[in-house]
């Protein structure tokens, strides 16, 4: 009977595709992660905003209307936000607000999570989320939580997307249970586009 090699690269590229395969179209969620310093120093400015405890709805039902509901909310947000750092508009590296017509990408995901609140969709469906692009930069946006899989509004496209065909690696994100709380994502998908 013969051997049989594996080199690291066949390993690698057959763990790859099995791991791409646990990356359904709903987030995997693996344990407790802290808040991002300005999602927590937002929490500690407003406590209004950061209710703590929330009775999870289970998944919205994405309907045709509710798609259209995301998407003008998104297109809405990203429109009327002018792109601006928090160093230029506040004068530190890191300040999570309400958008009032420039901020950064986590100030147009908090705009969206309230706009789409305010017209009824549950806050446990409304998860902000931190990821890191493929230029390695963190950027934040918004996950709605939805029977057909989680799906992303981003300050970048007025696209509404389910997470697993975004380029970007998930890290965390807000508790479905606790506004306040934040929970890790495991991302297995390779974003890198290398082969």
């Amino acid at each position: 009977m013969g051997r049989i090699f594996i080199t690291a690269k066949m390993w690698f590229a057959a763990t790859s595709v099995a791991l791409a395969d646990e990356a359904g179209p709903t987030m995997l969620i693996q344990g407790v992660a802290n808040p991002p310093i300005g999602h927590y120093e937002q929490c500690k400015r407003s406590p209004t905003e950061c209710g703590g405890p929330i009775k999870p709805m289970g998944p919205l039902k994405l309907t045709p209307e509710v798609m259209k509901l995301l998407k003008d909310v998104n297109w809405w947000a990203n429109a009327r936000t002018t792109s601006k750092t928090d160093v230029e508009l506040y004068g530190v590296e890191e300040y999570w607000a309400y958008p009032t017509g420039a901020g950064d990408v986590e100030d147009v995901a908090l705009l969206k999570q309230r706009e789409l609140a305010d017209k009824g969709v549950p806050l446990s469906n409304l998860l902000l989320t931190v990821a890191i692009t493929k230029e390695g930069e963190g950027t934040a946006l918004l996950v709605v939580i939805t029977d057909k899989g989680d799906f992303i509004l981003d300050q970048l496209t007025d696209e509404v997307k389910l997470w697993r065909d975004v380029p970007y690696t998930f890290l965390k994100r807000q508790s479905e249970s606790d506004s306040s709380r934040w929970v890790k994502v495991r991302d297995v998908r390779d974003i890198s586009g290398k082969p």
